[in-house]
């Protein structure tokens, strides 16, 4: 982070002062109930491990705990109490650090910080993530290679601190700024849980069919003459019993299947100075919702022209292919894609949102189906021969003319969350720093380093 430069090379505005993080912030160690005792788990109180902190508003874990275990000495935080890895892979590439929204418990991998009295925790939270540079840097090796920060490291370092009022304001703008981003986070995940669940009602549970063929004469948000034209019975075929009339076909006959490619790493014309995304499963993996955005890499038009797939256009469903198998998103602007992907260009009968969604439904079949002995992968040849139902042109119409606004409103809050997020990054060092100084909590003045 270039902007991150230690106080010492700034000076220390005037009213601040510098103190070690372990003087400033009382530090807690999480633990692991016994595994053994059932009574322990699968209740409603999230346990933080590496795996659940992902984001910086932590909300809900992968797993529960119960208030036995609680009563049994698991370590219960308060809201707004910082959670930090401490030990796990991770660390050689991220330090994570969450805040919680909730009371919650946490492993022996996390530690749970919070300020004492006249410094603001969510301050210090704003420190160490803008501050990560030198917390990993500070990462060094446990057993088997595990990533650790020494606590005793960690609390030594040295802390910029305003006094409590310009934290509180810092505090407060740049969580303004993340209050934000997690409305529009929980905004998509929504839109994207309604599309899914239509996609569900009408062409998985087949809802609209069942309602006719048991007399109903309309359904709700479903316009009449679509409803009229439905069928009253069901036929078999190879995936069990689908409304008369709709077609199974193989998913290789209704859109065309790619693949990508890397350009030689070893050759600069492919890579230096390039302006196309080129998309890796990497990238996948860091998507909080379905819309490819921005990659990691991006390749010139001779790497384009390496790659036998070329461009992708917007709209084109994107699957992993391997390692692993099922990342899933939408491309929301032109990509090219490397090998690990199974690229759909929806150029068929079926819409970007519908095969989205048939892949999502599916993909306990799409991974039934992939092979390897070192990662699993699924080949093109095993994927192009998968059953999807492909209903009246119609039906197929509608499900776009209702999910098609829905994605649009969930791309624009994955866009705008970029933009905050990019302002966040830029006045985080220099709030932390003091060349940008809070006179209140309503504006910001300018300060010349």
């Amino acid at each position: 982070m270039p902007d991150a430069v230690a106080s010492s090379e700034r000076g220390v505005p005037k009213g601040w002062s510098v103190q070690p993080l372990g003087e400033v912030t009382s530090w807690t160690s999480g633990g692991t109930p016994s595994k053994s005792n059932s009574e322990f788990w699968d209740g409603d109180i999230p346990w933080i491990s590496a795996k659940s902190l992902k984001t910086f508003y932590l909300c809900d874990s992968k797993d529960h705990v119960s208030e036995a275990a609680i009563a049994d000495g698991a370590r219960l935080v308060d809201v707004s109490d910082i959670l930090l890895l401490v030990r796990g892979m991770t660390l050689h590439n991220d330090v994570p650090v969450g805040i919680a929204m909730r009371p919650m418990t946490f492993n022996q991998d996390v530690k749970c910080l919070r300020g004492k009295e006249g410094v603001n925790t969510r301050y210090v939270a704003y420190w160490l993530v803008g501050n990560k540079w030198r917390l990993l840097a500070a990462v060094d090796q446990a057993s088997h290679g595990t990533g650790r920060l020494r606590t005793e490291v960690l609390q030594a370092m040295d802390v910029l601190l305003p006094p409590p009022d310009e934290q509180e304001a810092i505090a407060a703008i740049l969580g303004a700024l993340d209050d934000k981003i997690e409305q529009n986070r929980r905004t998509a995940r929504a839109l994207e849980r309604l599309a899914r669940a239509i996609f569900r009602a009408w062409f998985v549970d087949f809802e609209p069919v069942k309602a006719k063929a048991a007399g109903a004469t309309a359904f709700p948000s479903m316009p009449q003459p679509v409803f009229d034209a439905l069928p009253t019975r069901f036929v078999d075929s190879d995936i069990g019993p689908v409304p008369e009339g709709w077609e199974v076909k193989a998913i290789g006959d209704v859109v065309t299947a790619k693949g990508g490619g890397t350009p030689s790493t070893k050759n600069p014309d492919y890579w230096e100075g390039g302006e196309y995304c080129w998309a890796t499963p990497k990238d996948m993996s860091r998507l909080s919702h379905p819309v490819l955005l921005d990659t990691e890499r991006r390749i010139t038009d001779a790497g384009v022209n390496s790659i036998s797939s070329g461009i992708l256009p917007v709209g084109t469903v994107l699957l992993s292919s391997r390692a692993p198998v099922g990342y899933l998103a939408i491309a929301g602007v032109p990509t090219a894609i490397n090998q690990g992907f199974i690229a759909m260009l929806c150029d068929g009968p079926l819409t970007s949102a519908y095969v989205f969604n048939w892949a999502y439904t599916s993909m306990q079949t799409i991974k039934a189906h992939a092979s390897g002995t070192t990662f699993a992968e699924i080949s093109k040849k095993n994927f192009r021969p998968l059953p999807v139902i492909v209903p009246p042109s119609d039906m197929i119409a509608l499900y776009e003319e209702v999910t098609s606004p829905l994605f649009e409103l969930l791309t624009a809050c994955v866009t705008e969350n970029e933009q905050l997020a990019e302002m966040r990054d830029y006045l985080l060092p220099r709030l932390l720093d003091g060349r940008v100084r809070v006179r209140d909590a309503k504006g910001l003045a300018s300060v010349t380093s």
